[in-house]
C-alpha cells in the first residue's frame, strides 16, 4: 500500500453534520409546503384527488430542486473537507 500523500483531504464532521442538520429541518419544511400547498391549490380550483396529486408531485419536485441548490450552496459555506 501506499502511504498517504500530503494532499489527503479530511472530513470536516461538525460542519457535514451541520448541514445534514440544516437539511432535515429545511426539507420537511419544503415537502411539507409541497403536499399541503398541492391539495389546498386543488382545493381551491376544484380538480379532484388526481388533480391534487399532479400538483403534489409537481411541487415535490420543485422541492427537490430547492433542496439540492441548499446542499450546494451549503457545502460552499460549510465545506465538508479540508486538506490533511
Amino acid at each position: 500500500m501506499n502511504a498517504p500523500s500530503s494532499s489527503s483531504r479530511q472530513i470536516v464532521w461538525p460542519s457535514v453534520i451541520t448541514v445534514i442538520s440544516a437539511a432535515i429541518l429545511i426539507g420537511a419544511e419544503v415537502f411539507g409546503a409541497a403536499f399541503a400547498g398541492g391539495w389546498a391549490l386543488a382545493i381551491l380550483f376544484g380538480l379532484g384527488d388526481q388533480g391534487a396529486h399532479i400538483l403534489q408531485a409537481v411541487l415535490f419536485a420543485l422541492g427537490v430542486l430547492v433542496m439540492t441548490a441548499f446542499i450546494r450552496a451549503a457545502q460552499r459555506v460549510e465545506p465538508f473537507t479540508k486538506r490533511g
